[in-house]
């Protein structure tokens, strides 16, 4: 079989690496064992896997950053929030690693000041923001998100940001820009992994204008009334709640007002498997695996029932006009 290569000397990822590469190998061992009636022991040890990477220590407190409660339709939830040790110790940031603990164990590593965003493309505004600026922009307020990665686990996390749409309204967007571009920094030498060819970098992420401008997108310098810690975006990142994770991106550099869709990470990557939209719909499966169920992380274990993962995440009644007459098959 020919496989076309491209001329800009990106090798395209392995399956192996687009899963991450202790997951695969995990699956193909256990299913191997089935077969020899001899799981037991590696389902455990899956399961010591996951309470290792959760259970990386709390390295102090970080500096506080409250906001007040927001009044944004379907920014609270009163289901169980995911515990600190758990969101901050269990994440993907592939530039750290692409084990889910390995964020936590390497972003030490991210000097996350000063820092400056830089707002280019079709905006009346463009500039650089530093930080400081970007945090006196509007008032921030505690945001309660679902959050549903692809891989089929979810979280409760109360962010502490303000909505993307404040800043877009600040820069004042031209009538032909139609998308916005999201970059996060690439820096090898305090980030490990970019070094890595599981993805091209820098990580890109985008959203048309409309969803870039709903109320629930949030720019997110926080978390449980803390800054955000640096395996989990510091110092700013993207929370698009209904849709999958990996649309949000951490540790933003730069955002870019353009009118063509933007090329993003992992639609680069594996088009095949990941669509521009990313909508969370449990009635698209991806090429291998369903998406009609999720696993709660911190409240059950390996074998317990596992929850019916809701259209849209949950915020279909805020979201789903943006998507009226769309086949969301055909834009997954």
């Amino acid at each position: 079989m020919l496989i076309k290569t491209r001329d800009d000397g990106f090798v395209h990822p392995f399956p192996s690496e687009i899963t991450p590469a202790g997951v695969y190998q995990q699956r193909r061992e256990l299913l191997r064992l089935m077969a020899g009636g001899a799981a037991g022991a590696v389902l455990a040890g899956w399961a010591a896997r996951d309470a290792r990477a959760s259970q990386v220590p709390r390295p102090g407190k970080l500096a506080a950053l409250s906001g007040r409660v927001s009044p944004v339709a379907g920014a609270s939830t009163d289901e169980k929030l995911t515990d600190y040790q758990d969101a901050s110790g269990y994440n993907n940031f592939y530039e750290f690693g692409m084990d889910k603990g390995d964020p936590a164990r390497n972003a030490h590593t991210l000097p996350t000041s000063p820092w400056t965003v830089s707002v280019e493309g079709l905006v009346k505004k463009p500039g650089n923001y530093t930080l400081e600026d970007l945090l006196k922009l509007a008032p921030m307020e505690e945001r309660i998100y679902r959050l549903r990665c692809v891989e089929g686990w979810s979280m409760v996390i109360p962010w502490v940001g303000y909505s993307v749409a404040e800043l877009i309204k600040k820069v004042e967007p031209l009538g032909n820009a139609k998308y916005v571009e999201f970059v996060t920094l690439a820096d090898k030498k305090t980030m490990p992994y970019v070094s890595s060819r599981v993805l091209l970098w820098p990580y890109t992420e985008g959203l048309r204008m409309d969803e870039a401008m709903h109320p629930l997108s949030l720019l997110a310098f926080g978390m449980y009334g803390e800054v955000l810690p640096k395996q989990n975006g510091a110092p700013l990142r993207l929370v698009v709640p209904w849709k999958y994770g990996f649309k949000s991106g951490k540790s933003l550099v730069k955002i870019r007002f353009v009118e063509k869709q933007p090329a993003t990470a992992w639609n680069i990557a594996a088009p095949q498997e990941y669509g521009f939209y990313s909508n969370v719909n449990p009635n698209v499966a991806h090429p291998r695996w369903s998406q009609a169920t999720e696993r709660r992380i911190g409240e059950d274990g390996l074998f317990a029932k596992k929850r019916k993962t809701l259209m849209f995440n949950g915020y279909e009644a805020q979201v789903g006009q943006l998507y009226a007459g769309m086949d969301l098959k055909k834009y997954y």
